[in-house]
């Protein structure tokens, strides 16, 4: 995926679909992420898949698992690992907040978007809960559903 820009100097590099597909997103919230220079040109390559990551906090800290970030191509020895841990900076109370929050029962936390806002890599980190099996089949009946309307407007 392209990237595009949009609203307030956000241009938006990846989206993880399969997380709105799979899980009710309760809460949000933008995190920066620390990078190496590589991993910041191949983000803005676009060579970045959100699909599968999670966000942990240990220690204290948040970060982020297996984002997997392609090696820049004209780095050089300065490669970077592609599915490395990535610290996410987030202020403490924030990250209590939502750890006490991924600690109840079928919560978790997934990135959402990656962009960058004003020249700086962001990541929206959402807090989820996953959907049941019929939730899935009811929203994608809702989405073929508007489909058929939207096309039946479209003709009349």
């Amino acid at each position: 995926m392209m990237a595009k820009q949009s609203e307030g100097g956000i241009k938006i590099i990846a989206t993880n679909r399969k997380a709105y597909h799979d899980y009710h997103v309760e809460d949000t919230i933008e995190a920066g992420i620390v990078l190496t220079g590589s991993e910041v040109k191949s983000i803005a390559a676009g060579k970045v898949s959100l699909t599968d990551a999670y966000c942990r906090v240990d220690d204290g800290e948040m970060w982020v698992q297996n984002m997997h970030i392609a090696p820049y191509e004209n780095a050089g020895y300065a490669q970077h690992e592609p599915r490395r841990k990535r610290k996410l900076l987030l202020h403490k109370r924030e990250i209590e907040r939502l750890r006490g929050k991924a600690e109840q029962k079928g919560y978790t936390l997934i990135p959402l978007k990656l962009y960058f806002r004003n020249g700086k890599a962001k990541l929206e980190i959402g807090l989820v809960k996953g959907k049941r099996q019929y939730d899935k089949r009811e929203a994608i009946k809702r989405k073929d559903i508007e489909r058929e309307m939207q096309r039946e407007l479209g003709r009349g």
